[in-house]
């Protein structure tokens, strides 16, 4: 660190967080390649991203990964998108049928049906996989942050980022930050919303998000 930052934190404590380093969000693996999870993986991946589409069953993310690349060449057709640039979208996603291939993303999005017995084991089990410093975020447009990131040793990395249906025509993605939730998380995922072309609208915990 050099004379002039230890200086600025020595005489103005409450600076010292203008010289936090932002995390730089890289790779991020998606939970779930349905209608929700593949739209999530596109604009991903459109945004260059590198992703990982996660489902439990191969059939499960071909069917998405076919999914995405209808999406994709729909726009191509509408002159919305180059072909190249649509086939560099597609080479920037993987898939699997294992979360531990999740393991080394810097963001994780859970995009997996609305049970939170269901959501809490997954968070559970993601919280032992992946990195101390991954972001852990939920694609539930209803239940409560809180009661996810309680299945965690990191509920100040738990995060919602509730996408809309369809994810990429929608431009809204409601950032819900729980209790613990740090300001450092919300900003790191208001910029990967926002990477992704997206309005990102940030809220507390409460009934119905925004």
């Amino acid at each position: 660190m050099t004379k002039i930052q230890l200086t600025l934190i020595e005489h103005k404590p409450h600076c010292s967080m203008l010289l936090r380093r932002y995390m730089a969000i890289e790779h991020i693996a998606i939970i779930g390649a349905g209608q929700m999870g593949n739209g999530i993986a596109q604009v991903s991946a459109c945004a260059g991203y590198k992703v990982t589409m996660i489902d439990i069953k191969e059939e499960f993310v071909e069917k998405g990964m076919s999914t995405i690349k209808q999406s994709l060449n729909k726009l191509v057709s509408k002159g919305r998108m180059s072909e190249k640039d649509a086939e560099l979208a597609i080479s920037r996603i993987n898939t699997s049928t294992e979360n531990s291939s999740a393991s080394d993303a810097d963001l994780v999005v859970e995009a997996i049906p609305e049970v939170l017995s269901y959501k809490t084991a997954l968070f559970e089990q993601l919280d032992n996989l992946c990195k101390s410093e991954t972001i852990l975020a939920t694609n539930t447009s209803s239940i409560s942050i809180d009661s996810i990131a309680a299945s965690t040793s990191r509920p100040d990395k738990v995060i919602g980022m509730h996408f809309m249906n369809p994810v990429p025509i929608m431009k809204l993605v409601e950032i819900i930050n729980g209790s613990n939730t740090s300001d450092e998380v919300n900003e790191d995922v208001v910029k990967a919303a926002e990477k992704m072309g997206k309005t990102a609208l940030s809220c507390n915990d409460s009934p119905g998000f925004v």
